[in-house]
């Protein structure tokens, strides 16, 4: 079947070079697979051309990740028009593995001497978590006729292979789980580790999913690590060595956390471009109903990663024309576009049922006159084209109501600008109050989307006013704030007062040049601005449990 789917101090001072990178208008908005729900993303290009992309497999309703099952392939000669090759394995072939069957997990696949390796991770035992086996299926063929051959011996109980085959042909076995990160090399015959596993030293924060490429002669090992607030979860990582089993040299983030409890990449190179794969559950809502994504990549001149913004698709204003800043905006006539495009509902039900029937949004009459959006949820999310009359700080206002609580954050262009905004119990599902809170937005055309916490509450609608405040408004938990903003005069004050201490300021540039980094030992720390040009700056704030906060500065 043929399925189409048309991111003071030290001074610092860097240079951000970009590679070349195709407009995503090329490729089709993320998920790039919606017929069914996909993960861990595996990709390889073989000799045929072609790009193959081997995932796990989502079933719906879901149970955790104990019932994925079913692999799938897909593959692309121009990252525009995918093809599903159909499930090529299952548990219920795999005549070593648990009774209940599920636990199909994280794969990947591997080319050598005419057949294609398709290393799976599969329990042999009830007790699932302490019997995990790294299994192998063969074929002559890229995306079917695989057969399971056996798994491969003498390994611990880890889960997430990955195979990495160098320039000389030999081939390398890393998998892991739970904080460890092994390695080694494979036997000609791809089936039996050559001597001993080996740690992977001088990773930072491992969990899982390990990923290895190699690019001008410099090997990269990329993973998942323990990243969870509760509202954010993995984190991709990286770390770089001169050797294929390391010691590494750890060098950061390349992906921030998405949407989904998880997130399993991978990172190949397709006729000249590099790419990132991933997963997201921007498509159903639900952490264990995922789907994957793939967005370009890009390397600094010193051959670090750039960081992956994870994008997608984005709707059409509803009724044709972009919400007015300033003014109001009704919560119901979020964007035309669908699920995973201009908004993500948890389930395909509109339980209001009583405006935009068709969409799965839950939209219900709102006690104050109108509609109200009811039901929302952690995870969910919708979107709003809006145009923005004038760069300036601005008075958000929202009207909500719940009963249990919650919380949301409201970004513009991808960029978080509200910080955390905590919804208060309000006494019923239709008593409102209105919150308030500062963003400071560009001039024009712009993508606003709001992004529910855990808990629940309705929306009724938001307003924005520009602020004529004379001095700097307080701060919710978790924010913080620049003002004034834009600048005015010599300096502007960075606000921290809701964030504690042990915290690292960094200043880039619009072409993302480093231009200070200091430490924030102050609730009130001022930044002179006397040596910088007129222009948009960003301002990351790094807190101690590894979370970074970051807001744009505008200096005119």
């Amino acid at each position: 079947m043929k399925i189409t789917v048309s991111t003071l101090g030290v001074l610092l001072l860097l240079s951000a070079s970009l590679v070349a990178q195709d407009s995503v208008a090329t490729r089709p908005a993320n998920p790039f697979i919606r017929h069914l729900f996909t993960a861990d993303p595996s990709a390889h290009v073989w000799e045929d051309g072609r790009l193959y992309v081997y995932s796990s497999h989502d079933l719906a309703p879901p149970r955790g990740a104990d019932k994925m099952d079913q692999y799938h392939v897909f593959s692309t000669d121009n990252m525009v028009d995918w093809v599903d090759h159909g499930e090529i394995l299952r548990s219920a072939d795999v005549p070593w593995g648990r009774a209940e069957g599920g636990f199909m997990w994280a794969p990947d696949c591997a080319y050598k001497n005419g057949l294609y390796y398709f290393y799976f991770p599969h329990p042999s035992g009830t007790a699932w978590n302490s019997t995990w086996k790294i299994g192998v299926a063969t074929s002559s063929q890229p995306a079917s006729g695989f057969t399971v051959q056996g798994y491969l011996p003498g390994l611990e109980s880890h889960i997430d292979p990955c195979v990495f085959t160098d320039d000389d042909g030999q081939a390398y076995f890393y998998y892991g789980g739970g904080g460890v990160c092994q390695g080694g090399k494979l036997r000609d015959n791809m089936m039996e580790i050559d001597g001993a596993m080996q740690p992977m030293e001088g990773l930072v924060d491992f969990h899982e999913a390990t990923w290895v490429h190699k690019r001008n002669g410099l090997y990269y090992l990329s993973y998942a690590d323990n990243h969870d607030t509760g509202t954010e979860h993995n984190r991709l990582r990286y770390a770089t060595s001169s050797r294929p089993l390391g010691p590494w040299t750890y060098q950061g983030i390349y992906m921030d956390p998405t949407d989904s409890y998880t997130n399993h990449g991978s990172i190949v190179e397709y006729k000249g471009q590099w790419y990132a794969f991933y997963h997201t559950s921007a498509l159903s809502g639900n952490d264990w109903l995922r789907s994957i994504c793939v967005d370009t990549l890009a390397y600094h001149p010193d051959g670090t990663l750039q960081k992956v913004i994870p994008t997608k698709g984005h709707g059409t204003p509803y009724g044709g024309v972009p919400w007015p800043i300033p003014g109001r905006i009704e919560s119901e006539d979020y964007d035309e576009g669908g699920q995973a495009i201009a908004y993500s509902d948890s389930d395909s039900t509109n339980h209001g049922g009583q405006y935009r029937p068709d969409e799965f949004v839950d939209v219900e009459t709102c006690g104050e006159g109108g509609y109200n959006v009811g039901w929302l949820s952690g995870g969910e999310w919708l979107e709003y084209t809006v145009d923005v009359a004038a760069t300036a700080t601005y008075r958000l206002e929202l009207r909500v109501a719940s009963e249990e609580g919650s919380s949301l954050q409201v970004a513009f262009n991808g960029e978080n600008a509200s910080g955390k905004i905590e919804i208060p119990i309000t006494g019923g599902w239709q008593t409102y109050t209105t919150l308030q809170q500062e963003v400071t937005l560009q001039k024009g055309r712009q993508y606003m989307l709001l992004k529910m916490g855990e808990g629940a509450f309705n929306l009724n609608y938001l307003h924005l006013e520009e602020a004529t405040v004379t001095s700097a408004p307080a701060l919710l938990p978790d924010t913080l704030l620049l003002y004034p903003n834009p600048a005015v005069g010599g300096s502007v004050t960075l606000h921290t007062e809701g964030l504690g201490r042990g915290c690292r300021l960094r200043l880039y540039d619009a072409s993302h040049r480093l231009i200070l980094a200091d430490e924030v030992v102050v609730p009130r720390m001022e930044l002179p601005l006397h040596a910088l040009s007129a222009g948009v700056y960003q301002v990351h704030i790094s807190l101690p449990g590894g979370k970074t906060i970051y807001k744009k500065l505008i200096v005119p």
